[in-house]
């Protein structure tokens, strides 16, 4: 039996956009046969999401968000380990086991598989060492690894109402760390005149479920760098219905939906480009940050 999820999504936000290829690469896993699109045919922007399984795919998505948790994987021989992380487990592989990716220098981006029943989903674009983009924004103080904040994100998943099923890219709560994939919650403290870290009684707000999913959708596709050697402006893009199509729903299946992330031509199905510009928070070469998004207009 198939069923289908519908979600809004603003297109100017490359995390929700990413966050959509995360529910099709997080349905593929939990429910089975995934197709999506993006339909921006209407005043409201919404992800479609088709798949096979006994419930919507969204809300097996966030039901499995909510009891899931984390581990890091180490390569078996690793010097590196989690054990001064106290919320995280870690899984050392098998000595003949496969590894996602080659041994880090630090464990801040060893991989990280989210477990929940029979469901595992891994997440390691941030050690990808193949040509592809990193597309890793974040750089954690002293080490703190990626997994760490992703389970520092579940856990305020698990403390939402359980509606946000219905919008869960606008669920958010106080939070500190991120993956920097939306721009809702970062700054520039040049830019703004000021910095959080000198205010002790605020504190910004972040969206979990954006930034887990978005994490999970850069497993198999990436934003393209407008230039190889310009590491703040990426081109990102969406396939889907425009509002000169009618009828139902158009369902893709998922390797068109994430060769289109790459702001790759997908002719001649509907689809949209854009730019995103990031800039350094802090000191230039390590955490980035999103700053502004401009749609492109010579596609």
């Amino acid at each position: 039996m198939m069923f289908e999820s519908s979600v809004p999504v603003d297109l100017f936000n490359p995390g929700q956009v990413f966050a959509c290829l995360g529910l099709v690469e997080a349905s593929l896993v939990l429910c089975g046969p995934t197709q999506g699109g993006f339909d921006w045919s209407g005043s409201e922007v919404r992800f479609h999401l088709c798949a096979a399984g006994d419930v919507p795919p969204v809300r097996a998505i966030v039901d499995f968000l909510r009891n899931a948790h984390v581990r890091a994987l180490v390569p078996e021989g690793s010097r590196n380990s989690t054990g001064r992380w106290e919320q995280l487990d870690e899984h050392r592989t098998a000595p003949d086991g496969a590894f996602p990716n080659p041994d880090p220098p630090s464990p801040a981006t060893l991989p990280a598989e989210l477990v929940a029943g029979d469901g595992c989903i891994v997440i390691d674009h941030w050690g990808d060492a193949t040509r592809r983009d990193k597309s890793k924004f974040w750089a954690g103080m002293s080490g703190y690894p990626g997994s760490a904040i992703v389970q520092n994100a579940l856990e305020l998943v698990r403390a939402a109402d359980r509606g946000i099923e219905r919008d869960p890219f606008g669920f958010s709560a106080p939070q500190s760390s991120t993956l920097r994939f939306d721009l809702r919650h970062d700054y520039i403290p040049l830019d703004t005149g000021f910095s959080l870290n000198e205010h002790g009684n605020m504190q910004a707000r972040g969206y979990p479920v954006v930034e887990v999913l978005a994490a999970i959708g850069l497993t198999h596709a990436r934003p393209r760098r407008a230039d190889p050697r310009d590491k703040l402006s990426y081109h990102y893009g969406i396939v889907g219905r425009s509002p000169i199509d009618s009828g139902a729903p158009i369902y893709l299946p998922p390797a068109l939906l994430r060769a289109s992330l790459g702001a790759t031509f997908t002719y001649p199905f509907p689809h949209r480009t854009f730019t995103m510009q990031l800039g350094w928070p802090g000191k230039e070469g390590q955490a980035r940050c999103i700053t502004s998004v401009t749609e492109d207009t010579t596609t």
